[in-house]
């Protein structure tokens, strides 16, 4: 809106500049004409009301045509005036009879080619402006040179019409052409700012864009270390309470605390420096398969546990690997503490967009009323956040299953583009 306004106030200063200019040179061509009528042949009997009536059209057109520059704006008014500039152009025509009355019929149609946007509207002026000529021309031509030769009255009048038509034409032609130019080069320039302000703008609001989303990210790594850490931290002290008052009378029941505790530490450590790489920038590049077996491999290390894998090489982002391999983390550590299992199957799997991740245990299973604790709560709403769930299944002493379902990478994508189709 700025720059249209702009160029609103830039074209009025070049018509204010351009009108003073026209209006100047229509009074040196009226001085002209009437100088050359006045000094016309003496024998020539001319009332005196004509000459006043040639000065008073001379001077109502110079009036008519200033107010179409400084004045009158609607269309229908210029079209009024511009009506009124025709008769004051024919009066002046058939008074003087001049030749040069054509250059007051261009200098008059300056302005209303300049206003007038419409092609149309200015081929229907010139059109005009032509025939209002020729009448004029015609009229003036037989009250001055009357008693010439039919033939020779002919061929002037011919001749006279036809370079006055060429005259308006290249001068419709000229003012229509510099116009269309002028008004497209201060289109182009308001748009070009426009594009340059809109780029700002855009600029501006991926820069805020982008600050809110590191705010946001450091705000979800902050709670997925408050609340996965924190309770893997928690866990660790429990187990480790809990096996102290156990180490004198039921050292077997220490000793699966003890490595239930070693296996939470674990997973708090491998939780923290996940979150750290994050804060610091250098994402992961372990695969799902190395992640699951390098914790395989710690845990078989540390304690007696049997645990078989079967895990396809798959290829996901860093936040669904990790998420997954805490997964695993969770439900062997819950095998132990809650299950006392003491060996463990491990599968995960690709079907299409979806990723599969099962644990199950030899443990003593789900008790009757059992309630779900923090980290499969966890589990679940995470699992939902990328399009999957999870399932719980076992019977007492039968041991537990864990499924783990997630969409692919690929399928989150498409899912949020399909999703922006249908907002758009």
């Amino acid at each position: 809106m700025e720059n249209k306004h702009k160029f609103k106030l830039n074209f009025e200063n070049v018509s204010r500049w351009l009108g003073a200019a026209v209006i100047v040179s229509l009074i040196v061509m009226e001085i002209t004409v009437c100088a050359q009528y006045a000094s016309a042949d003496p024998r020539d009997d001319r009332p005196w009301w004509m000459y006043a009536m040639l000065v008073a059209s001379c001077v109502l057109l110079d009036v008519s045509v200033a107010l179409e520059f400084y004045v009158v704006k609607p269309l229908n008014i210029k079209l009024a005036t511009y009506g009124a500039d025709l008769f004051f152009l024919l009066v002046i025509s058939v008074i003087t009879g001049n030749d040069f009355t054509v250059i007051l019929y261009c200098l008059a149609a300056t302005e209303f080619y300049m206003s007038c946007e419409k092609l149309k509207t200015n081929f229907i002026i010139f059109g005009v402006s032509s025939g209002v000529f020729v009448a004029s021309f015609v009229l003036g031509w037989v009250r001055v040179n009357r008693g010439l030769s039919l033939y020779t009255s002919i061929v002037e009048i011919l001749g006279g019409c036809l370079f006055g038509i060429l005259i308006l034409a290249i001068h419709f032609i000229i003012v229509v052409a510099v116009m269309r130019f002028y008004r497209m080069s201060r289109q182009l320039t308001a748009a070009l700012a426009e594009a340059d302000e809109s780029k700002a703008e855009l600029k501006a609001a991926y820069e805020k864009l982008s600050q809110t989303a590191v705010f946001e990210e450091r705000n979800r790594i902050a709670k997925d270390i408050h609340d996965n850490a924190g309770h893997s931290i928690t866990s660790v002290i429990m187990q480790t309470e809990a096996a102290k008052l156990l180490v004198d009378t039921d050292p077997e029941a220490a000793k699966t605390k003890i490595i239930s505790a070693n296996i939470q530490a674990k997973n708090a450590l491998d939780q923290m420096r996940s979150s750290v790489h994050l804060l610091a920038g250098r994402p992961a590049d372990m695969s799902l398969k190395d992640g699951i077996e390098e914790i395989v491999a710690q845990t078989v290390d540390s304690t007696d546990l049997k645990i078989r894998c079967d895990v396809e090489d798959i290829t996901l982002d860093e936040e669904r690997t990790r998420f997954l391999c805490n997964s695993v983390k969770e439900c062997i550590s819950n095998g132990l503490r809650h299950g006392g299992a003491t060996a463990f199957y491990i599968e995960a799997k690709k079907n299409k967009d979806e990723v599969t991740l099962l644990v199950s245990d030899n443990g003593s299973g789900i008790a009757a009323g059992a309630k779900e604790g923090y980290g499969i709560k966890s589990m679940r709403e995470k699992a939902a956040e990328f399009g999957g769930g999870v399932r719980l299944s076992g019977e007492p002493d039968e041991g537990c299953e864990v499924e783990v379902r997630i969409a692919s990478r690929v399928f989150a994508a498409d899912r949020a583009a399909k999703t922006r189709d249908l907002r758009n």
